[in-house]
């Protein structure tokens, strides 16, 4: 159990963009590696299908996370930002908030102890998207994301990479981006052409 004895869970759609060339050396070599362009500049945005912490439905709603990391991502000094669905009430608010602080458990523990300087919580307008095996992402004036599958030459199937190590699932699609435009807390990025994945995640704590 978590030290405060809270249950939560998480499950739903998710994709990412990076600025690596494609494939991300994080995915084959691990975290300690350096970035393909010296650092990193990643958004991972989420949509709940079903989820809920104590009782409170989280089901529907969206967030987005937005990192920098100014070396390989296991040494740490990460500048992060979360961006949260403005549709939230205020006990939905509280409960993401708690669930991505960290102080929860689960892949944002460990994403928040690698982060130096922590930008905090906008809520805004998410438009998540996924039609077909094409992932989508927009927050007017903020940022604009979309991803498309890397298909197997001669298939209409997109790669699979199996049993990595990444947080959200070890089973990720390898992507590539499509759009990749973000301003936001003094970061400019364009991630378009570079590396993506996206998957189903479902988180359960403890």
């Amino acid at each position: 159990m978590t030290a405060n004895g809270n249950r939560w869970r998480l499950k739903g759609e998710y994709f990412e963009s990076c600025n690596c060339e494609i494939l991300c050396p994080c995915i084959v070599r691990g975290a300690n590696v350096e970035p393909t362009e010296g650092h990193c500049d990643v958004a991972l945005a989420f949509h709940i299908e079903e989820g809920d912490l104590d009782g409170v439905a989280l089901d529907g709603l969206n967030f987005i996370a937005v990192n920098y990391t100014p070396g390989p991502m296991a040494d740490g000094g990460w500048t992060s930002a979360l961006y949260l669905d403005q549709r939230a009430d205020a006990a939905q608010r509280e409960a993401l908030e708690r669930i991505l602080s960290g102080s929860m458990g689960g892949p944002a523990e460990r994403w928040q102890a690698m982060t130096a300087n922590y930008m905090g919580v906008s809520y805004v307008a998410i438009d998540f998207r996924v039609e077909g095996k094409v992932h989508s992402v927009a927050v007017p004036g903020v940022m604009d994301f979309s991803v498309e599958p890397v298909q197997i030459p001669g298939r209409d199937d997109a790669m699979l990479l199996a049993n990595t190590g990444h947080p959200v699932n070890r089973d990720l699609y390898l992507a590539r981006g499509v759009r990749g435009e973000y301003t936001g807390h003094g970061m400019e990025w364009d991630n378009t052409g570079k590396n993506g994945h996206y998957a189903a995640f479902e988180w359960n704590w403890p």
